[in-house]
């Protein structure tokens, strides 16, 4: 993975090189010696730290812990990424998570670098102390690093505000006297979180695509008709119409994506189809999606399994794979789980006309070329699971302030920010025949090269 957002910044670099416009005072063997300064910055992290956690379990039994916190770049700001608990988690997936955190906030304005961490355990293994003991040692063990105008850790696959509360409590013990409330985000309301933070990848996930077929197509519709763009055609076709729904994954992303479907006015879409790490369930006429929130939130995230679990909570719906749901035959496809979903190996099988990424990479490059030009829109990762982010420096802004937003007006910021740059990139994505992620990591090496070139780091 770390190899394909190497190879679309290159092309990014590669087309700024040819646009004379930009940075015009580079010129000649000045302006490619520059050029290739910047692929060598963006390309590569500014540090690595691992660490082997030692951690004392119930039985007493003492393990170590392979952990990471990447520092990829911070040229716009204290680095900033998630922490995520996973038994697969490796130093090459962090970089390239931190590696696409740096993307992300250039994209959407956000002044924050890109960072990211990891442990590599299957956090259901563990017991609720034992997991304590392994977020306190993370935080001993990297202290040095993490900070509030350093790096600010936050939330990610396997993690929530529980382990971010006990992370910044640890942060403060060691950190006595110094401001601790931006150490982390993510964190409860009560401990200096911010209202809607939880919720916020998955409501910015469900937005990007209401604005883009709602407000965005619809809006434009006269203008898409006589384009000869492959996916003004697509977005043409979809909307006005019932759309069926899949989303894989249903964690704190994809839970959030599925309600905000569920009860959404503007689109006639119906959930049909969703999955987690056990199961797919379908429902062609629709899934009760507020009751499995219910259940998952009773049942350690996930869903049903049996048929008995399933009519104890008066859901109808058809036991599936768990893989099922990457080739339903369904319009709009969420993907919501870990990367590398779709692939080489399952990319012609794909049905689904519309995806978005709620994951981080969960299409690989060869899968993306293959889709795109057949047409199919992907709203990619850096673009579309950004709500996290932004929600997470307006919770760092209030911790710096001790003043605190309403869930109304951090959700208002949230969209304004999104549809920002929704309305940057899109003009340019149904004008030419750029995939929607070239665009989007145009955009963003545009930003940071300017600033690095500003700040003098290229020679």
């Amino acid at each position: 993975m770390e190899e394909q957002t190497r190879s679309i910044v290159q092309q990014s670099l590669n087309a700024l090189l040819e646009n004379e416009t930009f940075l015009p005072d580079l010129k000649g063997d000045m302006r490619k010696t520059a050029f290739t300064s910047l692929n060598a910055i963006l390309s590569t992290p500014n540090q690595i730290h691992k660490s082997f956690l030692r951690v004392p379990l119930k039985d007493g039994e003492v393990v170590r812990i392979p952990s990471y916190r990447v520092h990829h770049n911070d040229a716009l700001g204290p680095y900033k990424g998630g922490i995520r608990f996973h038994e697969s988690v490796n130093e090459e997936e962090v970089v390239n998570l931190a590696f696409l955190m740096t993307l992300k906030n250039a994209l959407h304005n956000v002044p924050f670098g890109g960072g990211k961490g990891g442990i590599v355990i299957d956090p259901k293994a563990f017991t609720e102390q034992e997991l304590q003991r392994i977020c306190i040692k993370y935080v001993r063990y990297f202290n040095n690093v993490i900070g509030p105008d350093k790096d600010i850790p936050a939330p990610d696959v396997g993690s929530g505000e529980r382990e971010m509360d006990w992370m910044m409590a640890e942060y403060k013990k060691i950190n006595q006297g110094s401001p601790y409330l931006g150490s982390f985000t993510g964190k409860s309301v009560v401990n200096g979180g911010s209202l809607g933070r939880r919720e916020a990848t998955g409501k910015g996930v469900y937005f990007t695509f209401r604005y883009l077929l709602h407000d965005y197509v619809t809006a434009n519709e006269k203008t898409l008709a006589t384009s000869t763009n492959p996916f003004a055609k697509t977005a043409l076709e979809y909307i006005n119409r019932p759309l069926t729904v899949a989303v894989q994954g249903f964690g704190n992303v994809g839970s959030v994506t599925a309600l905000e479907a569920y009860r959404c006015q503007n689109i006639q879409n119906k959930v049909v189809a969703v999955s987690d790490r056990n199961v797919t369930l379908f429902n062609a006429d629709g899934l009760d999606i507020p009751a499995l929130v219910e259940f998952t939130a009773r049942n350690r995230g996930d869903l049903p399994t049996t048929d008995e679990q399933l009519k104890a909570i008066t859901v109808s719906a058809v036991i599936q794979p768990r893989e099922n749901i990457l080739t339903m035959n369904v319009d709009v496809l969420f993907l919501a789980a870990l990367e590398n979903q779709i692939n080489n190996q399952n990319k012609a099988e794909v049905k689904a006309r519309i995806i978005i990424e709620g994951a981080n990479a969960p299409t690989t490059q060869e899968a993306d070329d293959y889709l795109s030009q057949k047409g199919v829109i992907i709203i990619p990762d850096i673009l579309a699971n950004a709500g996290g982010v932004i929600v997470s420096y307006l919770e760092w802004l209030q911790g710096r302030e001790t003043q605190f937003y309403t869930e109304e007006e951090v959700f208002k910021q949230l969209l304004v920010k999104m549809q920002t740059t929704m309305d940057l990139i899109l003009p340019q994505y149904f004008g030419d025949p750029f995939p929607l992620r070239q665009n989007c990591y145009i955009h963003s090496v545009t930003r940071l090269s300017t600033v690095l070139y500003k700040q003098g780091k290229l020679y």
